[in-house]
């Protein structure tokens, strides 16, 4: 990206947003319960979500290349939906836990 103030923002967000994907995915990974699981898995999804986000209006605004952006986009949303399907999961099996009581 070049260095403007618009890309500066934007490269900000970005990188907060990326990070804490990864900071919320550790947490899920020591949650003392499946219900915190689901809640930080859940902050996760929308901080991975939201790098997509920025990916995709860095292309739209023209501060970075598609060709660039397309790999770091891919990933993210491959991510995302790796975080769906396991709060999906999880969800499921708090679901099925709570009808055996």
């Amino acid at each position: 990206m070049p260095r403007t103030d618009d890309a500066r923002i934007i490269r900000g967000q970005l990188v907060r947003s990326a990070t804490s994907v990864a900071a919320n995915y550790r947490s899920a990974c020591r949650a003392q319960t499946s219900k915190a699981f689901v809640a930080k898995i859940s902050i996760a999804l929308e901080e991975a979500d939201e790098t997509l986000l920025w990916l995709k209006l860095s292309v739209k605004v023209k501060l970075a290349k598609a060709e660039d952006v397309q790999p770091l986009a891919q990933e993210a949303d491959e991510i995302v939906r790796i975080l769906v399907a396991s709060r999906k999961t999880m969800r499921a099996r708090l679901e099925k836990a709570g009808a055996q009581q």
